[in-house]
């Protein structure tokens, strides 16, 4: 529960303070059941301080647009052909190929969102959401409310190929989003298009929570068939109270790097797949594994392409920038968006296409003590096989190195990067990924290399 004299209380965190719509509008379709099931979570004696109140605003005949996929056959040039009436693009001559079009970061975003918003968008199905980004300033992005429910379809129909049967199940949540922070929005909602069954977003921090035992009772009530999050928060479900009453169908992961061993731990626990997602707030996701293979390409309205420094196209295999021309959400149509996460395009033996050695936001090289320069993948690679869940590893400009793992065998660890890299690296080990910190904390830094 909030403290009244917490000096790093922030203000948009206050219970309430972003409610503006009525339920009737939050959902036009809700029925008698629907309003008291929301009163009862609402209510429920456990359940933490609701600080915001959403709902996904869809009419009956959005509901219904939302349970397919938009189709793909020939969506880029339609997309292209949108893209082109953007301010972003006005006076740049011809853009006839998606080739034409320059790249752009998020940096673009940052300055001038609007000039990538189209001029004829239907600004009545905006929501915004905020996305904090790992290298730069946070960014309001603006959301179309059915590309935002077409997203909770995409993963039940993940979950279905699967074989699991993900459908209304009594007075189940269908999906908790859980984080782990200090302060964070929490809200309680429903899903129209699933039963107007209930759906949360909540902080596991135990502060967050009025009474010591709340956070385990809310949980064991509403019973979550599936728990979407980043490796930080799912890494709180192997606490052991909580593993006592949780029973999912599957997880979600995204946002982050999810480490081999973190899958591994939490797929014994559970039971149950480890849906590992790639993607970003502004491109939707892009690509999902559930192993430590290549994540595999959705199919959906997603274009990948791998870019050098100079934004020239490189051959398949090769490691670069992944860039996307992402066209789910039709208020914010991008083309040829540089990630800042480097990889590679493979191919898998039914011709579906895979990124490989996917490393979010750095291509980070470390300066072993003979002069080599070593990929952070090098590093990853042995991190993962003595066990490490998470890490933060950080290189000075004198070539000294700092490692902090999650997990793992830190002896076998500091042996291992030691001869890699052929200096001594000092290895401080912790029980739990919100140990290296709050947020996005970087995996990789060097100041040598």
């Amino acid at each position: 529960m909030s403290d009244p004299d917490d000096s790093l209380a922030l203000a948009e965190y206050a219970p309430g303070s972003a409610a503006v719509l009525t339920d009737a509008e939050r959902w036009p379709t809700m029925d008698a059941a629907g309003a008291a099931r929301l009163d009862r979570w609402r209510r429920h004696p456990a359940a933490p301080d609701w600080v915001h109140a959403t709902g996904d605003r869809l009419t009956a005949e959005m509901v219904e647009r939302t349970r397919r996929p938009l189709p793909t056959d020939g969506w880029l040039e339609e997309h292209l052909g949108a893209a082109r009436n953007l301010l972003a693009y006005r006076g740049l001559g011809d853009l006839a190929a998606l080739t034409d079009f320059p790249p752009i970061t998020r940096q673009h975003l940052v300055d001038d969102l609007a000039a990538f918003v189209p001029l004829d968008a239907d600004l009545d199905r905006m929501l915004h959401g905020t996305s904090s980004g790992s290298t730069g300033a946070a960014l309001l992005i603006p959301d179309d409310v059915e590309e935002v429910a077409r997203g909770f379809h995409l993963m039940v129909s993940l979950v279905r190929a699967q074989g699991i049967d993900w459908s209304p199940d009594g007075e189940r949540f269908a999906v908790a989003s859980v984080v782990f922070q200090r302060q964070a929005f929490t809200y309680v909602s429903l899903v129209s298009g699933f039963a107007h069954r209930a759906m949360a977003r909540l902080n596991l921090d135990t502060g967050a929570w009025r009474r010591p035992g709340d956070r385990v009772a809310f949980l064991r009530d509403a019973d979550p068939q599936v728990i979407s999050g980043h490796p930080t928060s799912l890494a709180e479900l192997l606490q052991p109270e909580l593993r006592g009453v949780l029973r999912p169908l599957a997880l979600f992961s995204g946002a982050m790097a999810l480490s081999g061993p973190l899958r591994a731990d939490l797929e014994e626990a559970y039971g149950c797949p480890v849906f590992d997602v790639y993607g970003l707030h502004e491109t939707r996701p892009i690509a999902v594994r559930t192993d430590d293979g290549p994540f595999r390409v959705l199919d959906r309205r997603a274009h990948v392409e791998v870019l050098d420094a100079e934004g020239t196209v490189v051959p398949e295999g090769e490691v670069g920038e992944i860039t996307v021309t992402a066209g789910e959400n039709p208020l914010l149509p991008l083309v040829r968006y540089r990630t800042g996460d480097t990889g590679r395009l493979v191919r898998f033996a039914d011709g579906g296409i895979g990124i490989a050695d996917l490393e979010g936001r750095e291509n980070t090289v470390f300066l072993a003590a003979d002069g080599r320069r070593i990929p952070c993948v090098d590093l990853t690679q042995q991190l993962q096989t003595h066990g490490a869940r998470g890490w933060s590893i950080e290189q000075a400009a004198d070539g000294s190195v700092d490692a902090r793992i999650v997990g793992g065998d830190a002896d076998a660890v500091e042996r291992v990067l030691s001869a890699l890299l052929g200096r001594d690296v000092d290895v401080r080990r912790y029980e739990r990924p919100i140990e290296l910190g709050e947020g996005k904390p970087r995996r990789y830094r060097s100041a040598a290399g």
